[in-house]
């Protein structure tokens, strides 16, 4: 089998895809992200396995194609506007997580025998979180606007911008120690880093919107464009002396402040997840399992330390800054992992010949253990804080003033309503509700929703509904009805259901009134209605019965009428 393989570079492509699509299966059954199988992959796939992987030149172009593109999505997020704005949390977390993860990390290394260097390779690459990741989970459990999710991109931001400044320290390093520390070489390199900056700062000012509307055009060339890009970008980097990564993050930054930043992102994520293959590919070709076994007690060290530490930091620095533990708890379990960019990192020293191969497996076992733990981590987060809750009490001020769950000003308001989810449904019965004299309370876990209600002059607080410590906490006095129109999600591996959940809260502090919950299907009415909802809505069935009411009124359709009532 192995020969037929081998007989053509074809032929070996093909079986590695094949073998990514079942390994593949696999992970999506066990909800595991796709860097998790495509490290699996790699590691079978090389020679300490099934050593189907024979054409490492073709595998290491696709690989250093699929870095250049990688980057180039990391670099197109970092838009100068977007930095200029992240708030006070944001950069107090993402610099305190990346200075205490950094520091602890080095003397754990020190601690366990490794060197100086290696030390401190392992050690800022524990730092980075795995952007990919966390923007799944997050969407795929509708948390990516809450308090805590808009907060973790916004450390994730920080923590981008410190892979930038690591990788041009690096490059300047790895110049210098291949010259014999040569000060011409070193002064080379930044001269070259600021003439790219400089090539980059002028290209958006003058030339990328423009630029970027015309290939908008031809939807496939604005695609080849940034390929082309960030495959320009890399070689000039490489050219230069700067890297091919750092190249590629600068080709995404070149363009992170034109209108379809989103656009190419969007088009060219299934392309950096296919190419990334190739990567993991080439890593688990130079991973010796020998080497990786010996590394397993200090990988599991590091892991513990990565899942346990970077939480902790986290809800300790958003606690003194006058966030409630829920929040800062939320927010911590997003960097209960390391990234693809640990790995990048860690290759990227191997070929400087800073580190050994053993150290790329060190942080290949940590990276395998914290993404697919921290996934659970996140998915069963609401789950994990209702159990260590007595515990975090410690990191809430008496006072958590950056978060109000109940408006003071309304506590003593009487309401008809309280209505949970202020998107387009329940806005729409929110105004409806206002026009027939009934008074309602919103709440939302989106902090910019409910300023933009609280500016239209309603009342609303901003909280989440799975919280019962918020459910608590609301006027329930006189209230008739609790309306929930927040839309049904699957939340991965728990397949927990927030309305479910509302009403345990709502009925657990005392609620009398009536509630009623939204749901898109009909066989889940059944089931809310012995949870102990009141009433089920359905908006789209109530919409139909609405439209096929309105349409049998008119005289056009009387003859039907007969027809619909038999």
């Amino acid at each position: 089998m192995l020969e037929v393989v081998s007989a053509s570079v074809f032929y070996e492509v093909a079986a590695l895809l094949v073998l990514a699509a079942a390994v593949g299966l696999v992970g999506v059954l066990l909800r595991q992200p796709l860097i998790v199988s495509f490290i699996a992959v790699g590691i079978l796939a090389g020679p300490s396995v099934l050593g189907l992987a024979q054409s490492d030149e073709h595998i290491n172009l696709l690989a250093e194609l699929g870095i250049a593109v990688l980057l180039f999505l990391v670099g197109l997020k970092l838009d100068i506007k977007l930095v200029r704005t992240l708030g006070p949390v944001a950069l107090m977390t993402g610099l305190g997580q990346v200075l205490f993860t950094s520091v602890i990390g080095f003397g754990m290394g020190i601690a366990l025998g490794f060197g100086v260097i290696t030390s401190l390779y392992v050690a800022v690459a524990l730092t980075f979180s795995s952007t990919i990741i966390i923007v799944k989970l997050l969407s795929d459990k509708r948390e990516i606007d809450s308090l805590h999710g808009r907060i973790a991109l916004g450390f994730l931001i920080v923590q981008d911008l410190v892979v930038v400044l690591a990788m041009i320290i690096l490059s300047a390093v790895g110049v210098g120690t291949a010259a014999d520390g040569a000060l011409g070489d070193i002064a080379f390199i930044f001269a070259a880093g600021i003439a790219m900056l400089a090539f980059v700062g002028l290209f958006i000012r003058y030339v990328a919107e423009p630029l970027v509307d015309r290939l908008a055009r031809a939807p496939e060339l604005l695609v080849c464009f940034a390929i082309g890009w960030a495959a320009l970008f890399a070689a000039a980097g490489d050219l230069l002396g700067l890297s091919m990564e750092l190249g590629g993050l600068l080709s995404g930054v070149s363009l992170a402040s034109t209108r379809l930043r989103e656009a190419m992102a969007a088009r060219l994520a299934p392309l950096r997840d296919f190419l990334l293959l190739f990567f993991f590919i080439a890593l688990g070709t130079h991973l010796d399992l020998s080497l990786v076994g010996e590394q397993v007690p200090s990988a599991v060290l590091f892991s513990l330390f990565v899942l346990v530490g970077n939480p902790l930091i986290v809800l300790i620095i958003m606690g003194a800054m006058g966030y409630r533990k829920r929040t800062g708890f939320l927010a911590g379990l997003t960097v209960a992992q390391i990234s693809e960019f640990s790995l990048i990192f860690m290759a990227m020293g191997v070929s400087l010949g800073h580190v050994g191969a053993d150290s790329l497996g060190l942080v290949t076992l940590v990276g395998l253990i914290t993404i697919s733990l921290s996934t659970y981590m996140i998915t069963y987060s609401h789950t994990l804080f209702s159990w260590l809750e007595p515990l975090l009490g410690l990191f809430e001020r008496r006072d958590p003033l950056r978060e109000v769950v109940g408006d003071p000003d309304h506590a003593d308001d009487r309401y008809d309503v309280l209505l949970f989810g202020l998107g387009r449904y329940g806005s729409a019965i929110a105004h409806r509700l206002a026009e027939h004299g009934v008074t309602v309370l919103g709440i939302d876990f989106n902090p910019n929703v409910v300023k933009e209600w609280q500016n239209e002059g309603f009342d609303a607080v901003y909280g989440d509904a799975t919280d019962p410590e918020l459910v608590a906490s609301l006027p329930t006095a006189g209230v008739k009805w609790a309306v929930s129109a927040v839309p049904e999600h699957d939340t991965g591996v728990t397949h927990e259901d927030a309305r479910s959940g509302l009403i345990e809260a709502l009925r657990a502090a005392g609620f009398s009134g009536r509630i009623a919950v939204t749901a898109h299907h009909a066989s889940d009415a059944g089931r809310l209605s012995d949870d102990g909802a009141d009433l089920i809505l359905q908006p789209f069935r109530d919409a139909a019965d609405q439209a096929a009411r309105l349409l049998v009124e008119d005289r056009k359709l009387a003859p039907s009428a007969d027809l619909l009532q038999a």
